[in-house]
């Protein structure tokens, strides 16, 4: 890999995204951020840039669910920095999940919209494949780069949804995590492990990260809940994965591919 790799984090714009610059910003990468909101753009820009000063950090507005959109990003950074050398699939939507005595949950698997499916697996599964396509098959001609594909430990466990109740709702009001999100990071995994083999031989390594829960200003009761479920006793901070994002996007991990690494205080375990 160059001395100086260029990546492209998709839903830079996020909590997430803008660690996951964060850590390449740190060990000297030059970052495309990417996200349909050109104003969140230009504030996460900025503050990464207060942390570093002399990093080289470019934004795009782009819909990973739009073909031409990405290939249209693509053709910009070619002209900049010439290509790719690390994409981080990050992009997804995480849909809040909402109460209240009386409302018929949509979010509840016999109530859920085909639209809510629709739009939630074009971001966070299609949108991964499109960004691949465009992106790692330039990788391919080139015969090297890095795929990272940001799923969660909802990709090899069941939401529990017993951290989501709430006293003195009926079963039908009750709150639960919608089938989409699931689904959407168990298929990334798939797509991981398929990309991983299908360009093993072009210099291409894929490889994914399944966080666990990370604190970001939930109630008090869904953080007990939460945690206790998780051997460690706590949630993530946003910053704990950051060393990992540094070390699959490297060469330091030059002989892993195909790989799930799941952090996550030790709740898949039991």
């Amino acid at each position: 890999m160059n001395s100086t790799p260029v990546a492209l984090i998709t839903g830079a714009a996020g909590l997430m995204g803008q660690q996951h610059a964060d850590a390449l910003l740190e060990i000297g990468a030059k970052v495309v951020l990417t996200d349909i909101n050109q104003d969140n753009l230009e504030l996460t820009k900025e503050s990464l840039l207060s942390k570093y000063p002399d990093g080289e950090v470019i934004i795009k507005v782009m819909n990973v669910s739009q073909l031409d959109s990405i290939a249209s990003v693509y053709d910009e950074i070619e002209k900049t920095w010439g290509h790719i050398d690390i994409l981080i699939n990050n992009a997804a939507i995480d849909p809040k999940v909402g109460s209240g005595k009386g409302v018929k949950q949509s979010s509840r698997f016999e109530n859920f919209p085909i639209e809510s499916w629709e739009v939630q697996v074009s971001v966070g599964l299609t949108g991964a494949m499109l960004c691949s396509q465009v992106f790692g098959s330039k990788m391919a001609e080139r015969e090297k780069g890095v795929i990272l594909n940001i799923s969660s430990d909802l990709s090899v466990i069941a939401p529990d949804q017993r951290i989501y109740r709430q006293d003195g709702l009926s079963d039908d009001e009750q709150p639960v995590k919608p089938v989409t999100y699931s689904v959407i990071k168990h298929a990334l995994v798939g797509l991981t492990k398929y990309l991983s083999s299908y360009w093993a031989d072009k210099g291409i390594r894929v490889n994914a990260i399944s966080p666990g829960g990370i604190y970001n200003g939930q109630n008090e009761a869904f953080v007990k809940k939460l945690t206790n479920l998780i051997p460690m006793g706590r949630m993530a901070n946003k910053d704990e994965y950051k060393a990992t994002v540094q070390y699959l996007c490297s060469d330091a991990s030059s002989y892993m591919t195909g790989q799930n690494i799941i952090i996550d205080g030790g709740r898949s375990t039991i």
